[in-house]
């Protein structure tokens, strides 16, 4: 999921700097999202881990 989430960054960067505003802005948002998720379910594995671990 990161992996998606750093190649849509990248499309957004790219889609940027050749001026498709719309396109970089939906990719930008959609990396956002993806890394976010990316964020909670590291969060939540990390917490199942700890408390199996006991």
């Amino acid at each position: 999921m990161l992996y998606w989430s750093i190649v849509f960054l990248i499309v957004a960067l790219v889609a940027g700097v050749f001026g498709f505003g719309g396109i970089a802005t939906t990719s930008a948002g959609i990396a956002q999202i993806l890394f976010i998720l990316f964020l909670v379910l590291f969060v939540v594995t990390l917490v199942m881990r700890f408390a199996r671990g006991r």
